[in-house]
């Protein structure tokens, strides 16, 4: 089977799926739909079966929240305001007893009351002067895959590859690095929703021996100044939730932690939980 993620859009006479097909993550998500819910659950299980996937995920509209417990699945986290500034709520259901089961969920439940003790007044200082800010362009896309590769050895999308790095940047995803000695070092992106007017902060990568001065902190928040200038001001970041820095990142920088999705990629060598948080910019 072809481990390639893809889009593929559904429209039948009763409902529209727009659905994301992950066969190397093993799930499928469901990320719009309009129409019949019956329906269009009945065909989102149809292909689970096809694609033999272990985990579905819907984004849904909060008033289908109740109609989807009926229906078997849960939910994992929220999104304030993800749909033109109405909250969206990511359900799932697991299909076999593998995915379902987790030995770390407690020792995160225990990082995440941690994280909201640190004290969000702390800053460090601006790294050198050696280090340098920019925003990306596809004269990049070679070096930032390397960074990638070195960071991690598993990642649920492609960024090793220096083509779809440059299909990213050409679709409007917006990356911003830092360079040392010529070299980029660290980087982060944001993936716009221009329809639905929301972004997610996401492919945040340091290399280690830079990871002392604060860089990631820095690239996020001139993320968000983009963001804001385009006028969305719903951003959200997935983050590995046994990544005590990331986390304690995000929440320094005033995201509010929204939930925990369950064996949801594989990262490194092993499917890991993704912690969501959620930040309104209209409020900064």
């Amino acid at each position: 089977m072809n481990q390639s993620a893809s889009t593929i859009q559904i429209e039948e006479s009763n409902f529209f799926l727009d659905v994301y097909l992950d066969p190397f993550n093993k799930r499928i998500r469901i990320d719009d739909y309009r129409g019949n819910t019956n329906l269009l659950l009945e065909k989102a299980e149809e292909l689970v079966r096809k694609y033999q996937a272990e985990k579905l995920i819907m984004k849904a509209r909060s008033e289908d929240f109740l109609h989807l417990y009926e229906k078997g699945l849960q939910p994992e986290v929220v999104v304030d305001r993800y749909f033109l500034g109405s909250d969206a709520h990511f359900f799932s259901k697991f299909y076999t007893v593998e995915r379902k089961k987790n030995d770390h969920w407690i020792t995160e439940d225990g990082m995440i009351h941690s994280i909201y003790q640190l004290d969000t007044t702390i800053d460090k200082p601006f790294p050198p002067k050696e280090y340098e800010l920019k925003k990306a362009d596809e004269a990049c896309a070679e070096e930032l895959s390397g960074l990638y590769r070195q960071v991690f050895q598993i990642y649920p999308t492609p960024l090793h590859d220096p083509e779809y790095v440059k299909k990213t940047l050409m679709e409007g995803t917006i990356y911003y690095v830092y360079f040392y000695q010529g070299k980029i070092v660290s980087a982060a992106s944001a993936e716009v929703n221009s329809f639905y007017k929301n972004a997610e902060l996401t492919d945040c990568a340091t290399l280690p021996e830079h990871r002392k001065y604060g860089l990631m902190k820095i690239i996020l928040r001139e993320l968000e100044g983009e963001l804001k200038r385009q006028g969305i001001f719903c951003a959200y970041s997935i983050a590995r939730s046994l990544s005590f820095g990331m986390n304690a990142v995000l929440y320094q920088l005033g995201y509010k932690y929204r939930g925990r999705l369950m064996n949801n990629c594989y990262i490194y060598d092993k499917l890991e939980n993704m912690n969501m948080w959620v930040k309104n910019l209209a409020n900064c």
